[in-house]
């Protein structure tokens, strides 16, 4: 049996008032997951029921569904409950499909290693 610090109370308490909620968790590789949290232990691992991972780029987004899901606590870096009555997104947002977004996904990936690789052509000129 091992003894649970302070910590590991507060943590449990407080992941313990979102059971059955709808909740918004950002990971560590800066994935953005919605679901209701069904279960989650001492280590912060959670079990999320209807989880979709919401993927935004620019003012495109797609919720892409996960179904039941098991996130490891040790990836999470945010938790925080979903005002079921508020609008998710704002107004000038629009919802497209998985192969769109992802297209999106892969031509900023693309422009952002075209930017890096252009300022390490340019590290020779001392611009400061």
């Amino acid at each position: 049996m091992s003894w649970a610090g302070p910590e590991d109370i507060l943590l449990s308490t407080s992941l313990a008032s979102y059971l059955d909620k709808k909740l918004l968790v950002s990971l560590r590789d800066g994935r953005k997951l919605l679901g209701i949290l069904r279960s989650f232990d001492q280590f912060a691992n959670a079990v999320l029921e209807g989880a979709c991972e919401r993927v935004i780029v620019g003012e495109l987004y797609c919720d892409i569904p996960l179904g039941l899901y098991v996130i490891r606590g040790e990836n999470v870096v945010l938790i925080g409950e979903l005002d079921l009555e508020r609008e998710e997104l704002p107004a000038h947002m629009t919802c497209v499909s998985v192969p769109e977004i992802r297209r999106a996904q892969k031509a900023e990936r693309e422009a952002t290693d075209l930017k890096g690789s252009m300022m390490k052509r340019m590290e020779f000129l001392d611009l400061d």
